[in-house]
């Protein structure tokens, strides 16, 4: 029997983790990424249980889980200091089945590569997509090297998806969220800290401990879009968030100007018709670009990828079926999660002094009552499980 092709435009996160699955299906697979080297854009990634359990398709997700690097408490502060509510890493593990797990996108994107034969990659390879194709022929890709022909291509080429666009050519494309965001990964400054997000007038401030004894920052502010500092970002963040509580001006003075990323967030609003045309699937952000407010861009990347990957069994021929299937699990499930995300943004935008104390006091009452409210919002989301066999650690392999 022919083994089946598949072409996968872009090496992001969802790319890699298709192109794994697939390979674990038995397909051919070639990813085809338009930088000169795999150099992931950002700098950490959250991992939620939703995810690793996905992991799990690919025998990664134990990987995953062995550089939690949250033990113990946490919580969600005012620029002050003062305690709005704690978070618990234990309370989340008991909830949702695994830890949170904050890590480097390059440590994830190399795990993710190790399960791809060598030269399964292509870097410096712009590809752009010639023809959607049908059940009568494949669909086709165009590269400077030539055309090639595949049973199926996954649009993973980011929130400015030219595959999007080219299935989908009247959809209005992203939308600017109202804010932008900042990241850093940094030394450990050497003072203890407890893992917290802070939340002030239209500007958060995170910082959560890396398994490498790093430590990952991030920040978003209300702007207008496409503005950048006069001098450079970190000073920018120093002028945002210097008066802000500890560790918050330790870590700003550990940091250098090229250690801070900003980029303006964007997404998709209007949710696609489908997720796929022709033999062409899209997947992570080119089909459902969100905001970061719940940290579930790259984990619904992810679902996305092994999910397509249980509908693509080997020996698929006109793959219709399949992707249409594709498109009934994961639209309805991602459209609420980016709705979600939306909503989520407009709690820590607000800008004016009445709104943030009354945001302020009813998250503190709320936490008092009810004890553990904040991971509420996760359920729907963190619960879920993959439709497909996993790989899953090695005590319960043996059983």
């Amino acid at each position: 029997m022919r083994q089946p092709r598949a072409l996968v435009i872009g090496a992001g996160v969802g790319g890699i983790t298709a192109a794994a699955a697939l390979h674990r299906r038995g397909w051919s697979v070639t990813v085809l990424e338009r930088a000169a080297r795999l150099e992931p854009v950002g700098a950490g990634i959250s991992l939620a249980p939703n995810s690793q359990r996905a992991l799990d398709a690919i025998d990664l997700g134990d990987d995953v889980r062995a550089l939690a690097a949250w033990q113990g408490g946490g919580a969600l502060r005012t620029p002050r200091g003062r305690r709005l509510s704690r978070m618990d890493s234990a309370a989340m593990a008991e909830r949702f089945g695994g830890p949170l797990v904050l890590l480097h996108r390059a440590t994830l994107v190399d795990l993710l590569v190790s399960r791809l034969p060598g030269g399964a990659v292509r870097t410096g390879t712009a590809a752009a997509l010639a023809d959607p194709g049908d059940a009568a022929r494949p669909a086709r890709v165009t590269t400077e090297d030539g055309e090639y022909e595949a049973d199926l291509v996954i649009g993973a080429d980011g929130i400015d998806s030219a595959v999007r666009r080219g299935l989908f050519p009247d959809h209005p494309g992203p939308r600017y969220a109202g804010f932008t965001t900042w990241r850093l990964v940094i030394p450990d400054p050497g003072r203890p800290f407890e893992p917290h997000e802070t939340w002030g007038r239209g500007r958060i401030w995170g910082t959560q401990p890396l398994k490498d004894g790093r430590i990952y920052a991030y920040a978003a502010a209300v702007a207008e879009p496409g503005g950048h500092a006069p001098d450079d970002e970190r000073s920018e963040l120093l002028r945002l968030y210097g008066d802000w509580h500890r560790p918050v001006p330790d870590l700003l003075a550990a940091a250098a100007p090229p250690d801070v990323l900003r980029h303006d967030i964007r997404y998709l609003a209007e949710p696609l018709p489908a997720y796929h045309r022709g033999r062409v699937a899209l997947v992570g952000d080119a089909a459902h670009a969100m905001a970061p407010t719940l940290g579930q861009g790259g984990n619904q990347a992810i679902e996305d990828a092994v999910v397509l990957a249980h509908h693509l069994a080997p020996g698929t021929g006109d793959p219709s079926a399949a992707l249409a299937a594709y498109t009934r699990d994961r639209l309805p499930r991602t459209t609420d999660v980016v709705r979600r995300s939306a909503r989520a943004a407009r709690a820590i935008t607000l800008t004016s002094a009445p709104a943030t104390a009354l945001r302020d006091a009813a998250i503190a009452v709320a936490g008092r009552l009810v004890p553990g409210l904040a991971l509420r919002s996760f359920d729907g989301i963190a619960d879920w499980h993959p439709p497909t066999r996993t790989y899953p650690s090695g005590a319960q392999r043996k059983a």
